[in-house]
């Protein structure tokens, strides 16, 4: 466990020092290979991403648990599998402002 807060620890201040080095063109190069489904997110959802996942692989760093960081890109590559399946985007977004309302409370199964 120990072992696994070090490497999320190492990998959560290298991501930060990526990102403060505001050298998103290298981020934006080096990201499909670590994470291949990116390139199915839109450009603004990349930046939406990289912002994320350092914020919370920093705090689960900070945890010493791989978890979070684990949960937020699986997250996100469930993002990258709707936007890579055409009708599964236009049937997710056919609502109006791309939102088919909200979602009703299931009825109580006691």
């Amino acid at each position: 466990m120990e072992r696994d807060g070090t490497l999320v620890e190492f990998t959560a201040r290298l991501l930060a020092s990526l990102v403060r080095s505001e050298n998103i063109a290298v981020i934006r190069t080096l990201l499909p290979d670590a994470v291949p489904w990116v390139t199915f997110l839109p450009e603004p959802d990349v930046d939406v991403f990289v912002t994320e996942l350092v914020t919370v692989a920093q705090g689960g760093a900070e945890l010493g648990s791989p978890a979070a960081p684990a949960v937020l890109l699986t997250q996100w590559q469930h993002s990258a599998e709707v936007y890579a399946d055409r009708v599964l985007l236009e049937t997710l977004t056919r609502g109006p402002d791309g939102d088919l309302g909200p979602v009703p409370i299931p009825p109580d199964h006691d």
